[in-house]
């Protein structure tokens, strides 16, 4: 990868991370009596718009998420992990694509906030849920986020990601705290997207409609297993962030 296409991918991974970052930190926030609530993506912007010079905050997140698309869109077209041209490697090459899209839009998302346009009140998963054929996406969604689940916690306790950090050339301090962020962040992410498999397999099967976010997951943690084990996940996810804020910074680490 050349300079230009790597500064992209590092200033894409940072934005990721800081959108991680700030979701973890948001929820953890009412268990320590600071006001704040469950929050996703989309709550996470809101918060941004509402700080000082929160315009430019969402131009700069806006903008660096979509270099990730970029990033992401070229991983997967130029093959840069090599796979197979089978049914798995373009498995692996198109979720690259529909990671990025989905960051992507959220960076679109955040420069029409923060050029005066609505994110809208009702979300595309929403007006998706509510269709005729809602129920079927519900069920469809919600296979591919328990397939997400697994891959997460496969990332966390395979060693997989420990491979990328370890041969790179960077200090036995920083290497550490890689290892541990990625660790505590991957089975963060896992958790959350188990539940939200256990939401979409919820609204299908009851055809249900309504919007169905990572806000809804942590919600049903904290009624359900309670407020210390909702805490305990969003502090991983504020892990996550800081471990993909962390990968962006050694440019040594493989960013594949």
């Amino acid at each position: 990868m050349n300079s230009k296409k790597a500064i992209l991918s590092r200033i894409g991974m940072m934005a990721k991370g800081i959108v991680y970052l700030l979701i973890g930190i948001l929820t953890t926030l009412p268990i320590l009596g600071m006001g704040g609530k469950a929050s996703g993506s989309k709550d996470t912007l809101t918060f941004l718009a509402q700080q000082p010079f929160g315009k430019v905050l969402l131009i700069l997140i806006g903008f660096s998420l979509l270099a990730y698309l970029f990033f992401r869109c070229y991983q997967a077209f130029a093959n840069l992990k090599n796979h197979k041209k089978d049914a798995k490697g373009y498995a692996m090459r198109a979720s690259y694509v529909f990671s990025g899209l989905v960051y992507g839009f959220l960076g679109f998302t955040a420069l029409k906030m923060a050029f005066g346009g609505s994110s809208g009140n009702s979300s595309s998963v929403s007006k998706l849920l509510n269709s005729e054929y809602g129920h079927i996406i519900a069920i469809i969604v919600a296979i591919g986020l328990t397939g997400k689940a697994i891959y997460e916690f496969h990332m966390a306790y395979s060693g997989k990601f420990k491979d990328e950090v370890n041969h790179a050339n960077i200090s036995s301090k920083a290497r550490n705290l890689l290892l541990n962020a990625g660790k505590i962040g991957f089975t963060a992410r896992g958790i959350v997207a188990a539940i939200l498999a256990f939401l979409f397999f919820k609204a299908g099967f009851k055809h249900s409609g309504g919007d169905i976010n990572r806000a809804d997951a942590f919600n049903l943690l904290q009624n359900e297993v309670g407020a210390i084990v909702m805490t305990l996940v969003a502090v991983g996810i504020a892990a996550y962030g800081m471990f993909m804020v962390l990968k962006s910074k050694y440019p040594n680490v493989n960013l594949q």
